[in-house]
Protein backbone atom coordinates (compact mmCIF):
# COMPACT_ATOMS: atom_id res chain seq x y z
CA UNK A 1 0.00 0.00 0.00
CA UNK A 2 2.90 2.49 -1.04
CA UNK A 3 2.07 5.95 -1.38
CA UNK A 4 3.60 8.97 -2.81
CA UNK A 5 4.03 12.24 -0.54
CA UNK A 6 2.11 15.88 -1.14
CA UNK A 7 5.75 16.73 -1.93
CA UNK A 8 6.93 14.50 -4.56
CA UNK A 9 3.90 15.11 -5.96
CA UNK A 10 3.91 19.22 -6.41
CA UNK A 11 7.51 18.29 -7.53
CA UNK A 12 6.87 16.55 -10.30
CA UNK A 13 4.00 18.69 -11.38
CA UNK A 14 6.38 21.39 -12.40
CA UNK A 15 8.54 19.04 -14.70
CA UNK A 16 9.02 20.96 -17.78
CA UNK A 17 8.23 18.16 -19.86
CA UNK A 18 4.45 17.32 -18.59
CA UNK A 19 4.13 21.01 -16.73
CA UNK A 20 0.81 22.59 -17.26
CA UNK A 21 0.25 26.26 -17.34
CA UNK A 22 -1.95 28.48 -14.80
CA UNK A 23 -4.02 30.21 -16.58
CA UNK A 24 -7.42 30.04 -15.23
CA UNK A 25 -8.73 33.18 -12.31
CA UNK A 26 -11.36 32.80 -9.88
CA UNK A 27 -14.30 33.63 -12.69
CA UNK A 28 -13.00 31.04 -15.45
CA UNK A 29 -12.54 28.36 -12.87
CA UNK A 30 -16.14 29.08 -12.07
CA UNK A 31 -17.43 29.67 -14.98
CA UNK A 32 -15.93 25.95 -15.96
CA UNK A 33 -17.80 24.56 -12.88
CA UNK A 34 -20.68 25.84 -13.95
CA UNK A 35 -20.65 25.35 -17.59
CA UNK A 36 -19.57 21.53 -17.01
CA UNK A 37 -21.80 21.07 -14.19
CA UNK A 38 -25.74 22.82 -15.86
CA UNK A 39 -25.82 20.81 -18.70
CA UNK A 40 -26.55 16.97 -19.07
CA UNK A 41 -28.60 17.16 -15.79
CA UNK A 42 -31.33 19.64 -17.14
CA UNK A 43 -31.52 19.12 -20.79
CA UNK A 44 -31.16 14.92 -20.92
CA UNK A 45 -31.59 13.15 -17.77
CA UNK A 46 -34.48 15.19 -15.99
CA UNK A 47 -36.97 13.26 -18.61
CA UNK A 48 -35.44 10.50 -18.24
CA UNK A 49 -35.09 9.78 -14.70
CA UNK A 50 -38.62 11.33 -14.10
CA UNK A 51 -40.20 9.06 -16.46
CA UNK A 52 -38.60 6.03 -15.14
CA UNK A 53 -37.96 6.11 -11.68
CA UNK A 54 -38.74 9.26 -10.12
CA UNK A 55 -42.10 11.22 -10.96
CA UNK A 56 -42.37 15.21 -10.55
CA UNK A 57 -40.04 14.11 -7.42
CA UNK A 58 -37.16 14.31 -9.56
CA UNK A 59 -37.04 17.72 -7.96
CA UNK A 60 -36.70 16.19 -4.01
CA UNK A 61 -34.31 13.61 -6.27
CA UNK A 62 -31.96 16.89 -7.59
CA UNK A 63 -31.67 18.48 -4.33
CA UNK A 64 -30.81 15.26 -2.45
CA UNK A 65 -27.89 14.86 -5.09
CA UNK A 66 -27.26 18.29 -4.36
CA UNK A 67 -26.86 17.88 -0.52
CA UNK A 68 -24.69 15.06 -0.83
CA UNK A 69 -22.67 17.23 -3.57
CA UNK A 70 -22.05 19.81 -1.27
CA UNK A 71 -20.64 17.41 1.87
CA UNK A 72 -18.51 15.82 -0.63
CA UNK A 73 -17.47 19.28 -2.23
CA UNK A 74 -16.15 20.36 1.63
CA UNK A 75 -13.65 17.14 1.32
CA UNK A 76 -12.58 18.05 -2.12
CA UNK A 77 -11.81 21.66 -0.83
CA UNK A 78 -9.21 20.24 1.29
CA UNK A 79 -7.15 17.91 -0.82
CA UNK A 80 -7.95 20.33 -3.76
CA UNK A 81 -6.51 23.30 -1.81
CA UNK A 82 -3.70 21.01 -0.34
CA UNK A 83 -2.38 19.32 -3.28
CA UNK A 84 -3.40 21.49 -6.18
CA UNK A 85 -2.18 19.32 -9.34
CA UNK A 86 -3.66 17.59 -12.06
CA UNK A 87 -5.57 14.46 -11.03
CA UNK A 88 -8.27 14.89 -8.62
CA UNK A 89 -9.42 12.20 -6.53
CA UNK A 90 -6.89 9.90 -8.25
CA UNK A 91 -3.97 12.04 -6.63
CA UNK A 92 -5.71 12.76 -2.90
CA UNK A 93 -6.00 8.85 -3.55
CA UNK A 94 -2.26 8.23 -4.40
CA UNK A 95 -1.05 10.49 -1.21
CA UNK A 96 -3.52 9.35 1.65
CA UNK A 97 -4.29 5.49 0.75
CA UNK A 98 -1.87 4.20 -1.34
CA UNK A 99 -1.38 3.22 -5.41
CA UNK A 100 -3.66 0.40 -5.26
CA UNK A 101 -6.54 2.36 -4.69
CA UNK A 102 -5.45 5.30 -6.63
CA UNK A 103 -4.89 3.66 -9.36
CA UNK A 104 -8.67 1.96 -8.94
CA UNK A 105 -9.91 5.49 -8.59
CA UNK A 106 -8.23 6.26 -11.59
CA UNK A 107 -9.50 3.72 -14.05
CA UNK A 108 -12.66 4.84 -12.46
CA UNK A 109 -12.97 7.83 -13.35
CA UNK A 110 -11.53 7.45 -16.80
CA UNK A 111 -14.92 5.31 -16.88
CA UNK A 112 -16.68 8.44 -15.00
CA UNK A 113 -15.82 10.92 -17.54
CA UNK A 114 -15.64 8.83 -20.60
CA UNK A 115 -19.46 7.30 -20.39
CA UNK A 116 -20.78 11.33 -18.59
CA UNK A 117 -19.13 12.73 -21.86
CA UNK A 118 -20.77 10.14 -24.09
CA UNK A 119 -24.20 10.35 -22.57
CA UNK A 120 -23.86 14.26 -22.90
CA UNK A 121 -22.83 14.06 -26.24
CA UNK A 122 -26.28 11.64 -27.37
CA UNK A 123 -28.21 14.38 -25.41
CA UNK A 124 -26.47 16.51 -27.87
CA UNK A 125 -27.40 14.77 -30.88
CA UNK A 126 -30.54 15.05 -29.97
CA UNK A 127 -31.08 18.69 -29.27
CA UNK A 128 -29.52 19.22 -32.61
CA UNK A 129 -31.83 17.40 -34.56
CA UNK A 130 -34.89 18.60 -32.56
CA UNK A 131 -33.42 22.42 -33.28
CA UNK A 132 -33.12 21.77 -36.95
CA UNK A 133 -36.19 19.98 -37.41
CA UNK A 134 -38.12 23.03 -36.50
CA UNK A 135 -36.63 24.59 -39.97
CA UNK A 136 -37.77 21.57 -41.71
CA UNK A 137 -34.29 20.67 -41.94
CA UNK A 138 -34.67 16.58 -40.42
CA UNK A 139 -31.77 14.18 -40.22
CA UNK A 140 -31.97 10.76 -41.25
CA UNK A 141 -33.11 8.39 -38.46
CA UNK A 142 -30.33 5.98 -39.44
CA UNK A 143 -27.57 8.40 -38.08
CA UNK A 144 -29.16 10.61 -35.67
CA UNK A 145 -32.35 8.78 -33.96
CA UNK A 146 -32.66 7.08 -30.95
CA UNK A 147 -32.57 3.47 -32.63
CA UNK A 148 -29.28 4.93 -34.74
CA UNK A 149 -26.91 2.12 -34.93
CA UNK A 150 -24.22 4.69 -35.09
CA UNK A 151 -24.72 8.29 -33.71
CA UNK A 152 -23.09 10.60 -36.24
CA UNK A 153 -23.98 13.73 -35.35
CA UNK A 154 -22.52 12.65 -30.92
CA UNK A 155 -19.06 11.02 -32.40
CA UNK A 156 -18.71 14.11 -34.82
CA UNK A 157 -19.08 16.48 -31.66
CA UNK A 158 -16.80 14.69 -29.91
CA UNK A 159 -14.31 14.26 -32.45
CA UNK A 160 -14.31 18.47 -32.84
CA UNK A 161 -14.17 18.97 -29.03
CA UNK A 162 -10.99 16.94 -29.31
CA UNK A 163 -9.20 19.10 -31.51
CA UNK A 164 -10.21 22.22 -29.48
CA UNK A 165 -8.65 21.01 -26.47
CA UNK A 166 -5.35 19.93 -28.15
CA UNK A 167 -5.42 23.43 -28.90
CA UNK A 168 -4.91 23.98 -25.26
CA UNK A 169 -6.39 25.76 -21.90
CA UNK A 170 -6.35 29.30 -22.82
CA UNK A 171 -8.99 28.22 -26.29
CA UNK A 172 -10.98 25.90 -24.13
CA UNK A 173 -11.98 28.72 -21.58
CA UNK A 174 -12.69 31.45 -23.76
CA UNK A 175 -15.10 29.07 -25.41
CA UNK A 176 -16.53 27.79 -22.71
CA UNK A 177 -17.32 31.52 -21.11
CA UNK A 178 -18.99 32.14 -24.06
CA UNK A 179 -20.98 29.09 -24.22
CA UNK A 180 -22.07 28.69 -21.01
CA UNK A 181 -23.00 32.65 -20.71
CA UNK A 182 -25.32 31.75 -24.04
CA UNK A 183 -26.60 28.36 -21.86
CA UNK A 184 -27.48 30.44 -19.09
CA UNK A 185 -29.52 33.02 -20.49
CA UNK A 186 -31.69 30.00 -22.27
CA UNK A 187 -32.46 28.28 -19.06
CA UNK A 188 -33.42 32.09 -17.53
CA UNK A 189 -36.06 32.25 -20.91
CA UNK A 190 -37.23 28.48 -20.23
CA UNK A 191 -38.07 29.06 -16.84
CA UNK A 192 -39.82 32.30 -17.71
CA UNK A 193 -41.91 30.75 -20.61
CA UNK A 194 -42.44 27.42 -19.14
CA UNK A 195 -43.97 28.99 -15.45
CA UNK A 196 -46.89 30.19 -17.95
CA UNK A 197 -48.13 26.70 -19.37
CA UNK A 198 -47.94 24.61 -15.97
CA UNK A 199 -50.55 21.99 -14.85
CA UNK A 200 -50.37 22.24 -11.58
CA UNK A 201 -52.44 18.60 -12.45
CA UNK A 202 -49.30 16.86 -13.99
CA UNK A 203 -47.63 17.15 -10.09
CA UNK A 204 -50.61 14.99 -8.63
CA UNK A 205 -49.39 12.72 -7.80
CA UNK A 206 -46.20 14.21 -6.70
CA UNK A 207 -44.55 11.36 -5.68
CA UNK A 208 -45.66 8.11 -7.91
CA UNK A 209 -46.85 5.15 -6.22
CA UNK A 210 -44.41 2.69 -5.70
CA UNK A 211 -44.02 -0.71 -8.19
CA UNK A 212 -41.82 -3.19 -8.23
CA UNK A 213 -38.88 -3.18 -10.67
CA UNK A 214 -38.61 -6.45 -12.26
CA UNK A 215 -42.45 -5.68 -13.72
CA UNK A 216 -40.97 -4.00 -16.43
CA UNK A 217 -37.25 -4.35 -16.40
CA UNK A 218 -36.89 -7.43 -14.95
CA UNK A 219 -34.06 -9.06 -12.65
CA UNK A 220 -30.63 -7.06 -13.87
CA UNK A 221 -32.54 -3.36 -13.53
CA UNK A 222 -33.34 -3.50 -9.95
CA UNK A 223 -31.43 -1.85 -7.29
CA UNK A 224 -28.54 -3.79 -6.00
CA UNK A 225 -29.90 -2.42 -2.07
CA UNK A 226 -33.25 -4.02 -3.20
CA UNK A 227 -31.59 -7.24 -4.66
CA UNK A 228 -29.56 -7.68 -1.20
CA UNK A 229 -32.97 -7.12 0.38
CA UNK A 230 -31.95 -3.79 2.57
CA UNK A 231 -34.55 -1.85 0.85
CA UNK A 232 -37.93 -2.49 -1.76
CA UNK A 233 -37.08 -3.66 -5.38
CA UNK A 234 -39.36 -0.67 -6.62
CA UNK A 235 -39.67 2.15 -9.23
CA UNK A 236 -41.04 5.51 -8.03
CA UNK A 237 -42.00 6.03 -4.59
CA UNK A 238 -39.23 6.45 -1.84
CA UNK A 239 -37.03 4.18 -3.80
CA UNK A 240 -37.43 5.99 -6.83
CA UNK A 241 -36.65 9.01 -5.40
CA UNK A 242 -33.15 7.12 -4.30
CA UNK A 243 -33.06 6.09 -7.94
CA UNK A 244 -33.38 9.35 -9.12
CA UNK A 245 -30.77 10.88 -7.30
CA UNK A 246 -28.22 8.09 -7.80
CA UNK A 247 -28.68 8.66 -11.54
CA UNK A 248 -28.68 12.79 -11.35
CA UNK A 249 -25.97 12.66 -9.44
CA UNK A 250 -23.31 13.00 -12.25
CA UNK A 251 -25.22 16.44 -13.03
CA UNK A 252 -23.04 17.83 -10.35
CA UNK A 253 -19.93 16.54 -11.32
CA UNK A 254 -18.68 20.11 -12.40
CA UNK A 255 -16.89 20.23 -8.66
CA UNK A 256 -14.59 16.85 -9.71
CA UNK A 257 -13.75 18.73 -12.85
CA UNK A 258 -12.45 21.41 -11.47
CA UNK A 259 -10.78 19.67 -9.26
CA UNK A 260 -8.95 17.87 -11.64
CA UNK A 261 -7.76 21.25 -13.27
CA UNK A 262 -6.42 22.64 -10.17
CA UNK A 263 -2.82 22.53 -11.58
CA UNK A 264 -3.70 25.35 -13.75
CA UNK A 265 -5.67 27.41 -11.30
CA UNK A 266 -4.15 30.66 -10.43
CA UNK A 267 -3.70 30.57 -6.45
CA UNK A 268 -5.80 27.57 -6.14
CA UNK A 269 -5.49 27.54 -2.59
CA UNK A 270 -7.73 30.08 -2.55
CA UNK A 271 -9.66 30.25 -5.94
CA UNK A 272 -10.94 26.77 -5.67
CA UNK A 273 -12.68 26.46 -2.44
CA UNK A 274 -14.77 29.48 -3.08
CA UNK A 275 -15.24 28.38 -7.31
CA UNK A 276 -16.44 24.58 -5.60
CA UNK A 277 -19.11 25.65 -3.52
CA UNK A 278 -20.50 28.62 -5.59
CA UNK A 279 -20.76 26.09 -8.74
CA UNK A 280 -22.81 23.94 -6.06
CA UNK A 281 -25.39 26.18 -5.06
CA UNK A 282 -26.36 27.87 -8.08
CA UNK A 283 -26.38 24.69 -10.02
CA UNK A 284 -28.62 23.11 -7.68
CA UNK A 285 -31.04 26.23 -7.22
CA UNK A 286 -31.70 25.96 -11.05
CA UNK A 287 -31.95 22.31 -11.46
CA UNK A 288 -34.51 22.30 -9.10
CA UNK A 289 -36.74 25.25 -10.86
CA UNK A 290 -36.15 23.76 -14.23
CA UNK A 291 -37.67 19.70 -12.88
CA UNK A 292 -40.48 21.64 -11.03
CA UNK A 293 -40.98 23.48 -14.43
CA UNK A 294 -40.76 20.82 -17.00
CA UNK A 295 -42.80 17.83 -14.95
CA UNK A 296 -45.53 20.67 -14.85
CA UNK A 297 -45.94 21.21 -17.78
CA UNK A 298 -46.27 17.43 -19.29
CA UNK A 299 -46.98 14.61 -17.96
CA UNK A 300 -43.41 12.87 -16.46
CA UNK A 301 -44.33 9.38 -18.28
CA UNK A 302 -44.37 11.46 -21.51
CA UNK A 303 -40.75 13.14 -20.92
CA UNK A 304 -38.82 9.75 -21.77
CA UNK A 305 -36.16 11.22 -24.20
CA UNK A 306 -33.09 13.05 -24.38
CA UNK A 307 -34.18 16.16 -25.13
CA UNK A 308 -37.19 17.20 -22.48
CA UNK A 309 -36.65 20.81 -22.00
CA UNK A 310 -37.54 21.54 -25.79
CA UNK A 311 -39.90 19.01 -25.70
CA UNK A 312 -41.53 20.46 -23.10
CA UNK A 313 -41.80 24.07 -25.57
CA UNK A 314 -43.03 22.14 -28.70
CA UNK A 315 -45.66 20.35 -26.91
CA UNK A 316 -46.50 24.11 -25.58
CA UNK A 317 -46.49 25.32 -28.88
CA UNK A 318 -43.92 27.73 -28.02
CA UNK A 319 -42.16 27.04 -31.28
CA UNK A 320 -39.68 30.55 -31.52
CA UNK A 321 -38.76 29.64 -27.59
CA UNK A 322 -37.57 25.79 -28.88
CA UNK A 323 -35.11 27.81 -31.02
CA UNK A 324 -33.97 30.27 -28.75
CA UNK A 325 -33.56 27.37 -25.95
CA UNK A 326 -32.70 24.69 -28.15
CA UNK A 327 -29.21 26.61 -29.19
CA UNK A 328 -28.67 27.32 -25.41
CA UNK A 329 -29.25 23.97 -24.83
CA UNK A 330 -27.00 23.31 -27.85
CA UNK A 331 -24.46 25.44 -26.37
CA UNK A 332 -24.80 24.22 -23.14
CA UNK A 333 -24.25 20.65 -24.13
CA UNK A 334 -21.04 21.58 -26.10
CA UNK A 335 -19.44 22.52 -23.00
CA UNK A 336 -20.39 19.78 -20.68
CA UNK A 337 -18.57 17.30 -22.48
CA UNK A 338 -15.32 19.65 -23.58
CA UNK A 339 -14.58 19.95 -19.98
CA UNK A 340 -15.64 16.36 -19.49
CA UNK A 341 -12.86 15.89 -22.16
CA UNK A 342 -10.38 18.25 -20.05
CA UNK A 343 -10.63 16.40 -16.77
CA UNK A 344 -10.56 13.00 -18.60
CA UNK A 345 -7.90 14.17 -19.70
CA UNK A 346 -6.13 15.55 -16.53
CA UNK A 347 -6.69 12.22 -14.80
CA UNK A 348 -4.44 10.31 -17.18
CA UNK A 349 -2.03 12.90 -17.34
CA UNK A 350 -1.38 12.52 -13.42
CA UNK A 351 -1.51 8.36 -14.18
CA UNK A 352 1.67 8.55 -16.84
CA UNK A 353 3.29 11.32 -14.52
CA UNK A 354 3.27 8.28 -12.45
CA UNK A 355 4.32 5.63 -14.62
CA UNK A 356 1.14 3.48 -13.95
CA UNK A 357 0.20 4.56 -17.52
CA UNK A 358 3.04 4.89 -20.05
CA UNK A 359 4.95 7.94 -19.87
CA UNK A 360 4.76 8.41 -23.39
CA UNK A 361 1.11 9.92 -22.70
CA UNK A 362 2.38 12.42 -20.41
CA UNK A 363 4.32 14.52 -22.88
CA UNK A 364 2.51 18.14 -23.55
CA UNK A 365 2.77 19.81 -26.39
CA UNK A 366 5.78 23.03 -26.08
CA UNK A 367 3.47 25.41 -27.65
CA UNK A 368 0.14 24.92 -26.49
CA UNK A 369 1.32 22.92 -23.17
CA UNK A 370 -1.84 20.49 -23.66
CA UNK A 371 -1.17 16.54 -23.47
CA UNK A 372 -1.99 16.50 -27.38
CA UNK A 373 -1.70 12.19 -27.32
CA UNK A 374 -3.76 11.83 -23.91
CA UNK A 375 -6.56 14.08 -25.25
CA UNK A 376 -6.54 12.34 -28.84
CA UNK A 377 -6.52 8.80 -27.28
CA UNK A 378 -9.35 9.60 -24.83
CA UNK A 379 -11.55 11.77 -27.53
CA UNK A 380 -11.16 8.85 -29.84
CA UNK A 381 -12.25 6.46 -26.82
CA UNK A 382 -15.17 8.63 -26.09
CA UNK A 383 -16.51 8.75 -29.76
CA UNK A 384 -16.54 4.89 -29.70
CA UNK A 385 -18.52 4.18 -26.38
CA UNK A 386 -21.02 6.94 -27.46
CA UNK A 387 -21.23 4.92 -31.01
CA UNK A 388 -22.34 1.41 -29.53
CA UNK A 389 -23.74 2.76 -25.73
CA UNK A 390 -27.44 4.16 -25.26
CA UNK A 391 -27.62 7.22 -23.24
CA UNK A 392 -28.64 5.50 -20.34
CA UNK A 393 -26.30 3.25 -20.12
CA UNK A 394 -23.56 5.65 -20.08
CA UNK A 395 -25.20 8.00 -17.66
CA UNK A 396 -25.53 5.16 -15.16
CA UNK A 397 -22.29 3.86 -15.58
CA UNK A 398 -20.43 7.49 -15.67
CA UNK A 399 -22.73 8.25 -11.71
CA UNK A 400 -21.12 5.03 -10.19
CA UNK A 401 -17.29 5.71 -11.61
CA UNK A 402 -18.41 9.26 -10.07
CA UNK A 403 -20.36 7.83 -6.55
CA UNK A 404 -17.32 5.44 -6.36
CA UNK A 405 -14.15 8.00 -6.17
CA UNK A 406 -16.23 10.15 -3.82
CA UNK A 407 -16.21 7.47 -1.45
CA UNK A 408 -12.71 7.51 -2.05
CA UNK A 409 -12.01 10.86 -1.51
CA UNK A 410 -14.65 11.28 1.67
CA UNK A 411 -11.91 7.97 3.24
CA UNK A 412 -8.73 9.94 2.58
CA UNK A 413 -9.42 12.89 4.18
CA UNK A 414 -10.53 11.57 7.78
CA UNK A 415 -7.01 8.96 7.07
CA UNK A 416 -4.64 12.00 6.02
CA UNK A 417 -5.92 13.85 8.94
CA UNK A 418 -4.67 11.31 11.41
CA UNK A 419 -1.47 10.18 8.79
CA UNK A 420 -0.21 13.71 8.71
CA UNK A 421 -1.91 16.59 10.94
CA UNK A 422 0.70 18.96 10.49
CA UNK A 423 0.45 18.97 6.74
CA UNK A 424 -0.47 22.62 6.18
CA UNK A 425 -4.22 22.75 5.16
CA UNK A 426 -5.28 26.15 3.49
CA UNK A 427 -8.89 24.68 3.82
CA UNK A 428 -10.25 22.57 6.42
CA UNK A 429 -13.29 20.23 5.75
CA UNK A 430 -15.60 21.09 8.99
CA UNK A 431 -16.16 18.85 11.22
CA UNK A 432 -13.83 15.95 10.42
CA UNK A 433 -14.68 12.87 10.84
CA UNK A 434 -18.34 13.77 10.98
CA UNK A 435 -18.99 15.03 7.91
CA UNK A 436 -17.19 12.80 5.76
CA UNK A 437 -18.51 10.03 7.59
CA UNK A 438 -21.97 11.57 6.31
CA UNK A 439 -21.16 12.35 3.43
CA UNK A 440 -19.30 8.72 2.75
CA UNK A 441 -23.05 6.98 4.12
CA UNK A 442 -25.51 9.09 1.72
CA UNK A 443 -22.38 8.03 -1.58
CA UNK A 444 -23.06 4.21 -0.76
CA UNK A 445 -26.76 4.72 -0.11
CA UNK A 446 -26.80 6.60 -3.97
CA UNK A 447 -24.38 4.12 -5.30
CA UNK A 448 -26.58 1.20 -3.53
CA UNK A 449 -29.74 2.43 -5.66
CA UNK A 450 -27.97 2.00 -9.15
CA UNK A 451 -29.25 -0.98 -10.92
CA UNK A 452 -27.71 -4.92 -10.91
CA UNK A 453 -26.99 -4.29 -14.41
CA UNK A 454 -24.53 -1.31 -14.21
CA UNK A 455 -22.89 -3.05 -11.36
CA UNK A 456 -22.22 -5.87 -13.24
CA UNK A 457 -20.84 -3.59 -16.05
CA UNK A 458 -18.71 -1.27 -13.59
CA UNK A 459 -17.40 -4.58 -12.21
CA UNK A 460 -15.76 -6.17 -15.24
CA UNK A 461 -14.46 -2.61 -16.53
CA UNK A 462 -12.40 -2.97 -12.93
CA UNK A 463 -11.44 -5.56 -13.70
CA UNK A 464 -9.62 -5.36 -16.57
CA UNK A 465 -8.47 -2.31 -14.37
CA UNK A 466 -6.70 -4.69 -11.88
CA UNK A 467 -5.33 -6.57 -14.77
CA UNK A 468 -3.60 -4.07 -16.39
CA UNK A 469 -2.13 -2.49 -12.74
CA UNK A 470 -0.62 -6.10 -12.22
CA UNK A 471 1.00 -6.42 -15.83
CA UNK A 472 2.21 -2.77 -16.09
CA UNK A 473 2.19 -0.46 -13.12
CA UNK A 474 2.56 -2.27 -10.23
CA UNK A 475 6.40 -2.62 -11.72
CA UNK A 476 6.25 0.32 -13.55
CA UNK A 477 5.21 2.85 -11.31
CA UNK A 478 7.83 5.46 -10.11
CA UNK A 479 7.20 5.19 -6.84
CA UNK A 480 8.25 1.26 -7.47
CA UNK A 481 11.38 2.40 -9.64
CA UNK A 482 12.66 4.64 -7.22
CA UNK A 483 11.99 7.44 -9.92
CA UNK A 484 9.72 9.21 -6.71
CA UNK A 485 9.91 9.02 -3.22
CA UNK A 486 8.18 6.34 -1.33
CA UNK A 487 6.83 5.97 2.04
CA UNK A 488 8.12 8.43 4.81
CA UNK A 489 10.81 10.14 2.75
CA UNK A 490 11.98 13.78 2.37
CA UNK A 491 10.04 14.97 -0.52
CA UNK A 492 12.77 14.06 -2.69
CA UNK A 493 11.94 13.22 -6.40
CA UNK A 494 14.15 11.22 -8.34
CA UNK A 495 14.79 10.80 -11.70
CA UNK A 496 13.69 7.48 -13.58
CA UNK A 497 15.97 6.84 -16.86
CA UNK A 498 13.60 4.52 -18.19
CA UNK A 499 11.21 7.25 -18.23
CA UNK A 500 11.43 9.73 -21.18
CA UNK A 501 8.98 12.55 -19.16
CA UNK A 502 12.21 12.46 -16.95
CA UNK A 503 15.52 13.32 -18.62
CA UNK A 504 15.18 16.77 -17.77
CA UNK A 505 15.42 16.66 -13.93
CA UNK A 506 18.79 17.24 -13.57
CA UNK A 507 17.72 21.09 -14.58
CA UNK A 508 15.15 21.13 -11.41
CA UNK A 509 17.25 20.24 -8.79
CA UNK A 510 16.48 17.07 -8.34
CA UNK A 511 18.80 14.73 -6.54
CA UNK A 512 21.24 12.45 -8.56
CA UNK A 513 21.24 10.41 -5.58
CA UNK A 514 19.95 6.46 -5.89
CA UNK A 515 16.49 5.97 -5.01
CA UNK A 516 15.98 4.06 -1.86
Amino acid sequence: MRTKSIEATLRDAERPATRLNRTLGPLQLTMMGIGVTIGGGIFVLTGTAAANYAGPAIALSFALGAFVSGLVALCYMEFASTVPVAGSAYTFAYVSLGEPIAWLIGWDLILDMTMGAGAVAAGWSQYVTDFLATFGIRLPEAIAGPEAAVNVPAVAVILVLTAILAAGVRTTSRLNTAMTLVKLAAIVLFLVVGVSHVDPDNWAPFVPESRPAGAEGGFWEQPLLGWAGISTNATFGFAGILTGAAIVFGSYSGFDIMASSAEEAKRPQRTLPIALMATVAACATLYVAVSLVVTGMRPYAQLDNAAPVTGALQAAGEDWAVRVVGVGAICGLTTVVMIMLLGQSRVFLAMSRDRLLPGWFARVHPVTRSPRRITWTLGCMVALMTALLPIQDLAELGNIGMLTSFIAVCVGVIYLRRRRPDLPRAFRTPWVPVLPLVALALCLVLVGSLPLITWARFLAWMAVGVLIYLLWGRRNSRVATGAAETPGGTGTSLPDPADPVTDSVAGEGASREPGR
